[in-house]
């Protein structure tokens, strides 16, 4: 079960790598990744460099079963580039769980846990993601990623659906709700799909998006569908447990 799990939290959370193809009403197909989106306009990143093609002259979008995960200059989970990230190198992050209180002196963030939740720093895959924790039985999962964004929060939250679309076989958004985490706007959204490379395993995540000007935090929950009604109340109390700690001194933080 362990093992299940653990390849669980790995899998939900990698970027695929294949890309999306998009047609065109002239019969042209564009091979790319969606980076941006807008009422007007989508932006796709080619191996030939960046184009804006209108929404009207798109006829269909094609999107690969799910890929491997991300190597360097993929997309992230959001769909945005890597170069997009506010994270350093992944491995040097200042981090501590202090009782039920996870403190990341890195970036700046504190979240409260339940007692049963440790770090878990394989979580920690992508650049952008600034902190991976799970329970201990590794069946339930957390991660928060941050990204500068120039777009808005619905724009921002279509990419983030995107990118679960290309990780999960029959992909379904379920839900969404407006929030307030920290005192800024958020965007609570929840969905589920199928982990391919884990038997189909059906999977639901939670995802509260917090604006900051350009600076979206994500910070996402998933376990496995069976269990999910039993431990939202607690992944909703987690994520809106989100708490920038930017200004506060490294002692205040720990206390």
């Amino acid at each position: 079960m362990r093992t299940i799990g653990l390849v669980l939290g790995l899998l939900a959370i990698s970027s695929s790598a294949m890309a999306e193809e998009i047609s065109l009403k002239d019969g042209t197909k564009i091979v790319g990744h969606m980076t941006a989106i807008t009422p007007e306009k989508i932006e796709v990143e080619t191996s030939y460099g960046k184009m804006q093609l209108k929404r009207s002259d798109i006829v269909t979008i094609s999107f690969p079963e799910n890929g491997t995960s991300a190597n360097a200059g993929q997309p992230s989970p959001s769909g945005l580039t890597q170069g997009a990230s506010l994270q350093g190198d992944p491995s040097k992050v200042d981090e501590a769980l202090n009782g039920l209180i996870y403190v990341n002196r890195t970036s700046k963030f504190t979240l409260t846990l339940p007692p049963d939740w440790i770090i878990a720093p394989e979580l920690r895959r992508a650049p952008e993601t600034l902190a991976g924790l799970t329970s201990r039985d590794k069946l339930r999962f957390l991660m928060v990623a941050k990204e500068e964004y120039p777009g808005s929060l619905e724009s921002y939250k279509e990419l983030t659906m995107l990118g679960a679309r290309r990780n999960l076989s029959n992909f379904e958004e379920l839900s969404e709700a407006p929030a307030t985490i920290d005192g800024k706007p958020a965007l609570m959204i929840f969905y589920r799909g199928t982990l391919p490379k884990v038997s189909n395993l059906p999977v639901e995540f939670v995802s509260a998006i917090v604006v900051s000007g350009k600076t979206y935090t994500k910070v996402t929950a998933w376990c496995v569908e069976p269990l999910f009604h039993d431990v939202q109340p607690a992944f909703e109390k987690m994520l809106n447990s989100y708490r920038s700690t930017t200004g506060q001194t490294t002692a205040a933080v720990s206390n």
